[in-house]
């Protein structure tokens, strides 16, 4: 199966190397590297004509195309025609040597699949467990981690999610990628992150990634796959493994982030739930207000303080602005 990696790039020439020496090392190399740089300095450029990787292509893009989901879009215009999966990578990721041959063996595993999501090792600590649950504790399919505050706060309310990890409930925030165990299974799914993704090219064909989402575009993955979740099954293989290390360049200040997290959170929730119920309604702003609060106690408990109320700053101004200035959708 031929398939393509697309990275988009944007003031990172460090990470960017990184990741590039693991996919040199790759069981299954991809038949085309796609590197699609916004940055406004020649840095990745030059770093990246002092090394040499096999089937690699750059692409310097203009302000038209800037941004990440923007970016992608520019990427699949550029891929080849033969090419019948692309995959995704962020640029501060690095993979264990057969990530690619995992990812791509599932559209094997499960023909119908039209996507497929991988896997983050260094975030989340798991444990198999014949155990009973107990409120700190989130235990899947033989396995449990910690359960974050924000969920135990949640279930206090009555306002944990309702559906499994990698569905959105009827009032958003779900839980993620994250609350799947490293159980080497692969899980339906109708939502996973972009920079860990991998779709059949045919997809493109019909959508793109919204530009709604600009810049940074938080929340740009969600919107992607709910939409392409309408039309056919998605996966998550926790098999193909990669480390995810948030290289902090180029992501977008506190303040901005929390805007985001609200009024982009609120427009994925719409894009699945475009007439959602007074309760599911409710449910959501109420959880909203609750993630905010908890923010803002992050000013007490956490070391960056200044960090922690920037972003219950943007939360509110992006909860408030949600009653004059909703967002348009563009499906």
């Amino acid at each position: 199966m031929n398939f393509s990696l697309i990275i988009c790039t944007y003031m990172r020439p460090d990470a960017l190397l990184n990741l590039l020496d693991s996919v040199k090392v790759q069981s299954l190399y991809p038949n085309e590297i796609l590197i699609i740089d916004g940055s406004p300095t020649t840095e990745t450029e030059q770093r990246l004509k002092l090394n040499s990787f096999k089937n690699l292509s750059y692409y310097k893009v203009e302000a038209q195309h800037l941004g990440l989901t923007k970016q992608r879009n520019y990427g699949i215009s550029k891929v080849d025609q033969q090419s019948e999966v692309i995959c995704f990578l962020d640029d501060d990721t690095i993979l264990e040597v057969d990530y690619f041959e995992q990812m791509v063996n599932t559209y094997d595993c499960y023909p119908n699949a039209l996507g497929v999501g991988g896997y983050i090792t260094n975030e989340v600590e798991w444990q198999k467990t014949e155990g009973n649950n107990t409120s700190k504790r989130f235990y899947y399919d033989g396995w449990m981690r910690s359960e974050p505050l924000r969920f135990r706060v949640r279930h206090w309310f009555g306002l944990h999610p309702d559906t499994p990890p990698c569905y959105l409930p009827t009032f958003s925030h779900g839980r993620s990628v994250s609350f799947l165990p490293p159980s080497g299974k692969i899980y339906p799914a109708e939502l996973f992150m972009g920079g860990v993704s991998s779709y059949k090219r045919s997809v493109f064909d019909s959508l793109s990634f919204s530009t709604y989402f600009e810049g940074y575009g938080l929340y740009e993955d969600a919107d992607f796959c709910l939409r392409l979740a309408k039309k056919g099954a998605l996966y998550v293989n926790t098999a193909a493994r990669l480390e995810h290390h948030h290289d902090q360049l180029g992501r977008p200040n506190k303040y901005h982030y929390g805007k985001m997290v609200i009024r982009n959170g609120w427009y994925i929730w719409r894009v699945k739930y475009s007439d959602p119920s007074w309760k599911a309604l409710l449910k959501w702003h109420l959880t909203a207000i609750l993630l905010l609060k908890l923010t803002f106690l992050g000013v007490l408990t956490q070391k960056d303080k200044m960090g922690a109320f920037n972003e219950g700053l943007g939360r509110c101004v992006g909860w408030w602005s949600l009653f004059f200035n909703k967002q348009k959708l563009t499906l």
